[in-house]
């Protein structure tokens, strides 16, 4: 890393040198179909670490009108902008939805990613894994690796019949269509059931289906549904149930954040190509065949929803989650909810209508709606938990020195990071290669290693890309295997301090930012940002470790805590600077990574595109 480090210090002066010297501005137009066509993260990733470059002193890198030139020349070949072109994007995850060379289809999302890496909007973390409390009397409780939760199965070998738990505060929404959170999905898992599910070892198993067939192009599905279907009200739920559910949330007007999930459907958004031909047989036709289509029917967003129900509500077609936003909702699903003390609590009862009714043996559900892992952590060792999501983090080393069987450590496919809007004002003035600059500057200087051993302290390896170690790459392979693989050094700030320090420095100097002779930055080029996160422990840890990071060349960044509902929805709307994002993929394809980041998508909090 030294040596690389040495060589972009020279590479940053010749270019300083001749930016200084009136060299002609250039501008950088590479579009998705232009981007490298190489197979491997580790060739086609490194555009945006090998091309910037770091200036042997602050002096180097012209502050001047030069810094255009140099922008233009540092930032990563596979860079577009990121609001007025990020139509090549799009254009390109429709591309890979519809490519039916499964190599060809690889080849291209690795593209995605170097464009979407090369914004330098989203800077990965670590990858995730997941953390939990369990009473020893608890079992059959299990997790996909998309951390969504199964209490349905779970046994109670202390002679009561009800579990008590905690999965997060109050929930944002409880309609399948419209949730956009883990802890969202897990409730909906409990108490919705959509055509297929996931057993106690990850795979994916029928639920309200039998099994389906497949035309001889694999574009056309025909779904056989289980006899004798009902929702929790006692009536008949049939396959017009699906259709009406699927096509809602496809449909623009329902605004689901997860409405994108449709697109490989014909007819999508507004006309999708699903039709129930009788009660128990649904039919749908996608535009190419899809390796994960059994992880998309055993998603929440492609559960069903009562259509009765949901147009009972007085202003559906305005607010469409209205229908459920109290107790007693219709839901078809192990479980349903029969009391809701907002933002305190939450009970759901077994559903006897549900077609695996006789398995389940815990007859309540009680949930404790709370982000304060402090008094959940509390109530969890007083016994008035049986179950718990979260830890506080200055207790996880005590629970990991005395093996602590009670103390769970589980894989998941995800990444935790941190995100800049890219219509922040903190980048008014700039132009898209000097903002790009700025923010690979940002990710230069924190410490991932820090955050991993004294934060996150189970295990968590460094991100240097945004799709995660081990995830498929749907064509047989694994996307990416080697942590070193990747963007960027993650422990550069560790093995090579000073360098790393220097090039964040120049990188600034470069987007026309000045430091004084302590290498602080100048009063004249101030920069002063908000980094905004919901209220636990670890969040908060990890905020405060980056603003002590990014105070080193003088960057003032103030830490605003909101509650978790306010902090989706300031994301969702673009109202921040800077922000702490998270992503647990929903199935195991790199197609779930990316396609989040299109323009329309719901997903998309760093606002591309708009």
């Amino acid at each position: 890393m030294k040596k690389t480090l040495a060589m972009l210090l020279a590479l940053v002066m010749v270019l300083s040198m001749a930016a200084c010297g009136g060299s002609s501005t250039t501008t950088n137009t590479t579009t998705a179909t232009t981007t490298d066509n190489n197979n491997s993260a580790s060739n086609t990733t490194q555009s945006s670490t090998n091309t910037a470059s770091t200036p042997a002193s602050t002096e180097a890198a012209d502050g001047g009108n030069g810094s255009d030139v140099n922008a233009a020349e540092l930032v990563s070949p596979a860079f577009i902008d990121p609001l007025t072109q990020w139509s090549a994007y799009d254009e390109l995850i429709a591309q890979i939805k519809s490519e039916t060379d499964f190599t060809r289809r690889t080849e291209l999302m690795h593209q995605a990613e170097d464009i979407l890496m090369a914004t330098n909007c989203v800077i990965p973390i670590y990858y995730y894994n997941d953390i939990y409390m369990q009473k020893d009397y608890v079992d059959g409780i299990y997790s996909n690796p998309f951390a969504t939760k199964f209490f349905m199965f779970s046994k109670m070998n202390n002679g009561s019949d009800t579990l008590r738990l905690q999965l997060a505060s109050e929930p944002d929404y409880l309609d399948p269509a419209l949730n956009s959170s883990v802890d969202g999905a897990c409730l909906a898992a409990n108490s919705f059931s959509g055509l297929y599910t996931y057993d106690a070892s990850g795979k994916t198993v029928p639920a309200c289906a039998t099994g389906y067939e497949t035309s001889a192009d694999g574009l056309t599905y025909t779904v056989t549904l289980r006899d004798g279907l009902k929702w929790s009200d006692g009536s008949d739920l049939t396959a017009a149930d699906f259709e009406y559910a699927w096509k809602r949330a496809s449909a623009d007007e329902t605004a689901a954040d997860y409405a994108y999930m449709f697109s490989g459907f014909e007819g999508y958004p507004n006309d999708l190509a699903v039709t129930a031909l009788d009660d128990t047989t649904l039919q749908f036709t996608l535009i190419a065949p899809c390796a994960y289509m059994e992880d998309l029917m055993a998603f929440p967003t492609f559960y069903p929803v009562k259509q009765s129900a949901v147009e009972s509500y007085a202003d559906w077609q305005t607010s469409p989650g209205g229908w459920c936003t109290e107790a007693g909702f219709v839901s078809n699903g192990a479980y349903v909810c029969t009391g809701w003390n907002h933002a305190v609590s939450m009970t759901y009862e077994k559903n006897p209508y549900w077609f695996d009714a006789d398995k389940v043996t815990v007859e309540k559900l009680e949930y404790m709606l709370s982000a304060d892992d402090t008094a959940i952590f509390a109530a969890y060792n007083a016994g008035n938990l049986d179950f718990c999501d979260t830890v506080p983090t200055d207790e996880i080393a005590n629970l990991l020195a005395n093996n602590n069987s009670e103390f769970h450590i589980v894989d998941e496919l995800g990444t935790y990071y941190v995100a800049f809007n890219c219509k922040s004002a903190i980048f008014n003035g700039k132009t898209p290669e000097q903002a790009t600059l700025m923010r690979q500057a940002f990710s230069l200087l924190i410490d991932r290693d820090y955050i991993c051993d004294n934060i996150g302290q189970t295990g968590q390896v460094a991100a240097n890309s945004f799709i995660p170690l081990g995830m498929a790459d749907g064509n047989g392979g694994v996307f990416k295997s080697d942590p070193k693989d990747g963007y960027f050094d993650a422990y550069g700030i560790n093995d090579a301090y000073d360098e790393t320090v220097t090039l964040a420095r120049s990188l600034l100097t470069t987007a026309g930012y000045e430091f004084d002779d302590n290498g602080m930055l100048s009063d004249s080029t101030p920069i002063q940002l908000t980094y905004i996160t919901n209220p636990t422990s670890g969040h908060i840890a990890i905020a405060e470790s980056i603003q002590q990071d990014l105070a080193v060349v003088g960057i003032d960044l103030s830490i605003e805590q909101q509650d978790w509902n306010v902090f989706l929805e300031e994301r969702k709307a673009g109202n921040f600077d800077f922000a702490r994002e998270g992503w647990i993929a929903d199935f195991n394809d790199p197609i779930n990574m990316l396609e989040m980041w299109t323009t329309v998508s719901g997903n998309n909090d760093c606002q591309f595109g708009r």
